[in-house]
């Protein structure tokens, strides 16, 4: 099996296993632990089993310094959105799995069990169109934390501000076309976006930090904080806006 179909059946079935865990209901802060466990056992434990020669990054695992000299990592968040997760009803939580090759992100996988879809680099969507003239800009932020400096960026651009829960849940919803951007600072992980701009890239969209610059992983520090996601052609108005105001306002 080739790394893009993985990278898709290992996020589907680890849904499917979170699905069956929240089905069976409880405390919801046991729901939340019993998922990120369960979800990050079985990912670590079939990579580990179908890829035994590769490094693995995990947000609940124990980072092994040793995946710096490793050529290919797998970087994977078993549950993105632990908090909606415990919320009944909420479909706004994921499952990452990526692939970081040689420098780059080559496959990746988002996805979405409570909204039954799975996005990945194994049969990527087509790009979606630019916002149309005269409508705002659908901008998709934390619906927790939705950065300071984006009340600064509606003095300069017309924006719809959209909060919701999980990066892949709304790098989801740039990717299919229900919203326009996905921007946000003041903290992420290398395991938040890394699945989500494998796919993004491979559907054509435009990826990066909020300076323009490139999102690199696999790092020693694998602190990620900010990132722009967002049509290609919307992609130049929104980083020269960001520039002009103050993004380290989280």
């Amino acid at each position: 099996m080739d790394d893009n179909r993985l990278a898709r059946d290992l996020a589907a079935e680890a849904g499917r296993l979170l699905l069956g865990l929240r089905a069976a209901g409880g405390d919801p802060g046991e729901l939340r632990k019993a998922g990120d466990r369960q979800s990050h056992e079985f990912l670590s434990g079939e990579l580990a089993r179908l890829r035994p020669a590769d490094a693995v990054l995990s947000e609940e695992g124990r980072d092994d310094p040793a995946r710096l000299a490793a050529e290919r990592v797998w970087i994977v968040d078993p549950l993105d959105g632990t908090r909606e997760y415990g919320e009944p009803g909420r479909a706004d939580w994921a499952v990452h799995v990526a692939l970081w090759e040689h420098g780059e992100l080559t496959a990746g996988a988002v996805a979405l069990p409570a909204q039954g879809e799975v996005l990945g680099t194994a049969d990527p969507p087509p790009p979606p169109p630019a916002p149309e003239p005269g409508r705002p800009i659908r901008v998709l932020v934390s619906r927790t934390r939705p950065p300071v400096f984006l009340t600064r960026l509606a003095g300069q651009l017309d924006l719809e501000l959209i909060p919701m829960g999980s990066a892949g849940a709304k790098a989801a919803a740039v990717i299919t076309g229900e919203a326009d951007a996905y921007l946000h600072s003041g903290g992420q992980y290398e395991w938040d976006s890394a699945a989500p701009v494998a796919v993004a890239r491979a559907a054509g969209l435009h990826t990066s930090r909020l300076d323009g610059s490139p999102l690199a992983y696999n790092q020693a520090n694998p602190f990620l904080p900010d990132i722009l996601i967002c049509p290609a052609g919307l992609a130049a108005t929104l980083l020269d806006c960001l520039r002009a105001v103050d993004c380290s306002a989280v």
